[in-house]
């Protein structure tokens, strides 16, 4: 861990309005270890003696934020301004992204977590059950950011956090290969394909014989079977929208195109064979996210993206992924931090800053224009904007197991689709004790 300092000429009056909140994130494994030095440095706990000397309320109006390497630089341009303009001093602890959670889960229990964390809303539900996370008010400048943004950091009708990026899949294709853009259908993208004449019309990464639900859903969105029933407001509630003719349907479909079907999926391909038959341009189409790019582009593989074509008739909804900041329950500093993501970190230069050092679509709308001049990133976008949330409901951690052993089954030709899938969802009803 790295801890960045931002301290500039401190204010007295100012200071004195702040007094609890804050925010982060974390997850279910042992935190690292810290070294004293960052703990004691870190610990808002530790600054928040109330005096008339102006030393000690500045000190209390000091902010601890975590974020990862990648992200640190833009939010040290924010907390930079925010200070010249408040007097209120920002730390920057920088961790590895992984151990987030889980040390923000340990930590702020006891006191000593920052006030605010960069995060994954997906991390919502065990952040929100074991009460570590509070609630933010964007107010009005909430409808300057993308709804499926808003949606993912919304639990139970409140918002948890301030998104700033999203990231979802899309169907890539190779421009030299299939120039126009990907039919609508699957089966006409299929055909377009195999019009083409490479070894393969499509690859996707299954995950080998773990299988990949995550890649495979915004084809199971088509046919109206999502992982679990949204609300109205796009909210997900716990019971499992995967039954039914709908989830029947798609079961069949995997089998028919799978490795005992026509076999245009098998439990083979893993992301790095995936990856590897369309970047030597042995397939003109594949689902992939903006982590593989970079891969294509270094073989010299021009690309666009367009949204995921429709194998059931519905829209294809991939999953969407959104980056955030949370702010904890137990911060002493609560109105400081709400002011300094609400002023400074929710504004189209932060925004845009975010993007530059991590290029991920922005969640701001109007900066996600700008960059969407790119047209890879356009093409992202257009897929997200398909997309809905992946749900951050505690229950999500349990769907996992059981639903890609399900379709790694039926893809191989090991299990019939129907049986598989009804196995799945006894499997799923039984974890989640139902």
């Amino acid at each position: 861990m790295r801890k960045t300092s931002i301290r500039l000429a401190p204010l007295a009056a100012v200071l004195l309005v702040a007094a609890c909140g804050g925010g982060d994130d974390t997850a279910d494994e042992t935190p690292a270890a810290e070294s004293t030095e960052d703990v004691a440095e870190s610990d808002p706990g530790d600054e928040t003696d109330e005096s008339d000397d102006e030393g000690e309320a500045a000190a209390g109006g000091t902010l601890t934020v975590w974020v990862d390497e990648n992200r640190e630089p833009a939010v040290a341009a924010a907390a930079e301004t925010f200070t010249a303009e408040t007097g209120v001093t920002v730390d920057l602890v920088q961790k590895n992204f992984e151990d987030i959670r889980a040390d923000f889960l340990a930590q702020v229990p006891t006191g000593e977590g920052p006030d605010i964390t960069v995060g994954a809303h997906d991390w919502l539900g065990s952040l929100i059950v074991n009460g570590v996370v509070d609630s933010v008010d964007l107010g009005a400048s909430a409808s300057e950011f993308e709804d499926v943004a808003i949606e993912a950091m919304t639990y139970d009708g409140q918002l948890y956090g301030l998104p700033y990026a999203l990231e979802s899949v899309g169907l890539v294709r190779n421009t030299e290969l299939a120039p126009d853009p990907v039919a609508e259908t699957f089966d006409e993208m299929i055909a377009d394909g195999e019009e083409i004449g490479t070894s393969l019309p499509f690859v996707i990464n299954t995950n080998g014989t773990t299988g990949d639900a995550y890649t495979y859903y915004a084809f199971q969105t088509s046919f109206g079977a999502p992982v679990f029933v949204q609300n109205d407001d796009g909210s997900y509630t716990n019971e499992v929208g995967m039954g039914g003719d709908a989830g029947y349907a798609f079961a069949e479909w995997l089998g028919e195109n799978g490795m005992a079907g026509a076999g245009l999926f098998s439990t083979d391909w893993t992301i790095d064979i995936a990856d590897q038959e369309f970047a030597d341009g042995n397939a003109p189409y594949t689902v992939a996210g903006p982590w593989a790019i970079g891969t294509y582009v270094d073989a010299g593989i021009e690309v666009a993206v367009d949204p995921i074509p429709s194998a059931g008739g519905e829209t294809a909804a991939p999953f969407v992924g959104v980056q955030g900041f949370f702010v904890s329950a137990q911060s002493d500093n609560a109105l400081v931090a709400a002011d300094f993501l609400t002023n400074y970190v929710a504004t189209p230069e932060a925004m845009r800053a975010l993007h530059d050092a991590d290029p991920r679509i922005p969640a701001m709308s109007v900066v996600a224009e700008d960059v969407a001049e790119d047209p890879v990133v356009a093409g992202f976008l257009a897929a997200a904007q398909n997309g809905a949330p992946m749900p951050s409901i505690p229950e999500m951690a349990d769907v996992w197991e059981h639903w890609n052993a399900a379709q790694a089954a039926i893809i191989s030709g090991s299990a019939e689709p129907e049986e598989a899938w009804e196995k799945m969802l006894a499997d799923i009803d039984a974890t989640l004790g139902g």
